[in-house]
């Protein structure tokens, strides 16, 4: 059997996040955000040849609109790249920038490239989460109760419900956990923490005058994720009412009110991010530095009405093909799509909370959904170097019930 080659990351970054609708990327279109952080990453590898790259490969979750039609080949088309770089856009929801990252490892550890990108982005000011036009099969609903197992249908804030219930994570606990969130990404704002990971955005803004009937165009350079908020506290996320409608027993009957708020779920966001990757022959040829090596990925599924627990089956598998343990992780970025669902996966499987998220998560910081896998990745690598650690994990749940997991090294 071939011996699998190493696949090195030497290019990783992000754009900032921004609040979805409201905030820095309103008007921004996503595949310009796309073809932003491919031009940023490749400025970080002067000496690489673009017309050694074989592929763009860009994860996106609601991939229609504004970032449909292949938007990893439209932004390798905008970002200036030599035609002969491909483009392919791949879904898996919310893990989709993690699974480019590793179908661009893979096709480097078979030997079939030598230099590839990985990407994500996704707007939801311009894609709303179910697309457009969403339309579910009608087969779903044939029998009501089985609509309980289609994740998707059921509502995503609801299958947060079903895991807070089931592994008995209480209001207090999932609130206490998006403080903390906010405060880790706060403090590790003001200490630099992201300044190696973001590369700036310079934003556009149109604004009427109706006095005089003139457009005002104004710029400005966005260098921070939009989400943290220093006014959070426990007694004003212990206001906030439960944002999705309250879960019922099998006869009908209500269980109580629910636990999940808009204050300790994840914010939808806007954003991109991208990594490039290369062979160890391609390493040498153009004297790359490698930040991290790419060491192995699994996904998994769950019963989708308690999609939020799907990292704890993807986790073990992720740590079986690296062959090392979890006491082995120094830096673990798990999605907080809901806190609900990461300190469930958490108090599963035993993860040391020192090391999950230790400048924040998707509480504070977004989720663009499918660019969040190539954004965590860029800030597992940066991560590492920065606090001189060795291996860091990205991890998430998936919509309609799957788990995602990808390790990482730093070299």
């Amino acid at each position: 059997m071939k011996h699998l080659q190493d696949a090195y990351i030497v290019a990783a970054t992000r754009t900032p996040i921004g609040k979805s609708h409201k905030g820095y990327f309103k008007h921004t279109r996503p595949d310009d955000l796309l073809a932003h952080v491919l031009r940023a990453a490749l400025a970080q590898v002067p000496n690489l040849d673009p017309a050694t790259i074989e592929d763009v490969i860009c994860g996106c979750a609601i991939p229609e609109a504004q970032q449909g039609l292949n938007v990893a080949r439209i932004g390798a088309v905008l970002a200036g790249l030599p035609k002969s770089v491909g483009g392919i856009t791949v879904n898996r929801f919310c893990a989709s920038g993690l699974s480019a990252v590793q179908m661009a490892a893979d096709r480097i550890r078979v030997g079939e490239s030598d230099v590839m990108i990985a990407a994500g982005v996704e707007s939801m000011s311009m894609v709303p989460m179910m697309g457009n036009s969403p339309s579910l099969s009608p087969s779903i609903f044939a029998d009501t109760n089985n609509v309980d197992d289609y994740g998707i249908a059921y509502g995503m804030g609801l299958t947060a419900e079903k895991v807070a219930q089931q592994w008995k994570v209480t209001r207090e606990a999932q609130d206490a956990f998006a403080l903390q969130s906010h405060q880790r990404a706060l403090k590790a704002q003001a200490a630099g923490e992201f300044t190696d990971e973001i590369t700036p955005v310079e934003v556009t803004q149109r604004e009427l005058d109706l006095a005089s009937g003139e457009v005002r165009v104004s710029t400005r350079t966005v260098t921070l994720d939009e989400g943290a908020r220093p006014d959070t506290s426990m007694e004003g996320l212990a206001k906030l009412k439960p944002a999705f409608a309250i879960p019922r027993r099998a006869d009908g009957t209500p269980t109580g009110l629910g636990s999940v708020t808009a204050g300790n779920s994840s914010q939808t966001s806007d954003g991109a991010g991208a990594l490039i990757l290369a062979s160890e022959a391609a390493v040498k040829r153009f004297g790359l530095t490698p930040l991290a090596r790419f060491v192995s990925y699994a996904s998994r599924g769950v019963p989708p009405h308690i999609m939020g627990i799907g990292p704890v089956e993807a986790i073990p598998a992720a740590l079986k093909a690296a062959g090392i343990r979890q006491d082995d992780l120094d830096w673990i970025e798990l999605n907080e799509a809901f806190a609900a669902q990461s300190l469930a996966v958490m108090n599963t499987l035993g993860l040391d909370p020192a090391k999950v998220n230790p400048i924040g998560g998707a509480i504070a910081l977004g989720h663009p959904l499918g660019a969040t896998g190539a954004i965590r990745s860029a800030t597992v690598v940066h991560a590492l170097r920065r606090h001189n650690k060795r291996y860091g994990m990205v991890t998430m749940c998936v919509g309609m019930g799957q788990g995602a997991a990808g390790i990482f090294e730093r070299v």
